[in-house]
Parts: C-alpha cells; structure tokens; sequence
C-alpha cells in the first residue's frame, strides 16, 4: 500500500510539480535539469516494482528496446509533421509489461528522441505526457487487448491529449501565466495537427500491435 502511494506521488505530484517549477521558475535556463529530473523520477516506480521480480535485468533490456523502437520510428517519420508510432510503441509496451514500463518508455523516448529534435523546455512536458500515456494504458490492459475498437479510441484520445498538454506548456511558456484564450486559440489552430496524430496511433496501433505483442507476451512468459 505504502509503495503505491509513493509511486503515484511521484507520477502524480512529484514529476507535475518539477515541470511547473521548470516553467515558471527556472523558464528556459535549466531545461535540462528538469529533464533529467524527471527521468530519474520515472525510473523511481519501476525499480521499486522489481523488487519481487527474478528476471529484472530481462525485463530492463526489453524496455530498452521497445524505447530503442520507439525513438528510431520517431527518427524514420520525421519528414511528415505528427505521423509518428511513439505513442503506439508507448502504449504497446504498457499493454505487456505494465503501466511504470510504459511511464518509462515514453519518457525516454521523449528524452533520448529530442537529443535529434531538439532538446527545450517542451522535453519535460513530452517526457511526462508520453509517460503517463503508457501508464494509463497499462491500467487498462485487459480491455485494450481484448477489442480492436477499444485500442483504436484509446488511440486517438492518446493523440487529443497530447495536443491538449502541449498547448497547456506552450501558452505557460509564452505567457509566464496560464492564459485561457490564448490556451483555446491553440486547441484551434493545432486540430489538423491533432487529428493526424491521432489517425496515426490508430494506424501504428493496427500494424504494430499483433507484431510487437506477440513478441512481448512470448519473452513475458519465457523469460519475465
């Protein structure tokens, strides 16, 4: 009980209140701090679910390689503005090997991807808002895998969210403040941006889902 608590203070309070500080503290000067802060923070839950685990050296190298899988498609993609299978990647690996796999995996693909993209003040929010994509996904595994409808919605919501808190951070950056018609202004102007995004996890849910899962149900059982 005491774990849990610890884990979602540090996905839930912990990991926000480091971004906010990022913000409107430090601005733009120590993005790097955050982001590497907020990396460790993820780290944190996963470590302390192994705790009972034998094969956590296993399980590491898998989720290695899923954000391995998950930065190189966001590199192959880069020529076309919001088609990228990081969210699809994310959500796959939270469906197999839980929810603080999936927080992992987003977060460091966020990071490590960014080292191409450009790292900023935006990597913190990325990093988190990918995170907790896979942590919800891991939440809600069982039904996610069960229906192809179920993971196509979740799908798309994953990509409305991810606009919805990127705009949170870009109009804080902008302003110091959190401005409401400026915040409304971008939900506008990013919808093209937000519907390709979210046509894209469907397409890369569908296509890689059945390949990448039955991967990882196979060295889940085998070897985790």
């Amino acid at each position: 009980m005491t774990k849990n608590i610890v884990r979602y203070a540090i996905w839930f309070l912990l990991i926000p209140v480091m971004i906010f500080l990022g913000v409107t503290v430090f601005g733009d000067r120590q993005y790097a701090f955050i982001s590497i802060a907020v990396a460790i923070l993820a780290i944190i839950p996963l470590l302390m679910s192994f705790e009972k685990r034998t094969h956590k050296t296993t399980e590491l190298v898998v989720i290695a390689a899923m954000t391995a899988i998950s930065v190189l498609g966001r590199f192959i993609f880069a020529a076309i503005p919001a088609f990228k299978p990081v969210t699809a990647v994310v959500i796959i690996t939270a469906m197999y090997l839980g929810g603080e796999a999936g927080f992992v995996t987003g977060a460091l693909s966020a990071f490590i991807s960014n080292f191409y993209f450009g790292q900023g003040p935006w990597t913190p929010f990325q990093m988190f808002i990918w995170g907790f994509i896979g942590l919800i996904a891991g939440l809600l595994a069982n039904p996610l895998k069960r229906s192809k409808i179920i993971l196509c919605v979740y799908g798309v919501l994953a990509g409305v969210v991810f606009s919805l808190f990127m705009d949170v951070w870009g109009v804080m950056w902008f302003d110091g403040v959190f401005n409401v018609e400026r915040y409304l202004a971008a939900l506008i102007t990013a919808i093209p941006y937000t519907a390709v995004y979210g046509v894209s996890n469907v397409i890369f849910l569908l296509l890689l889902g059945k390949l990448l899962g039955k991967r990882l149900e196979r060295i889940k059982t085998k070897y985790i």
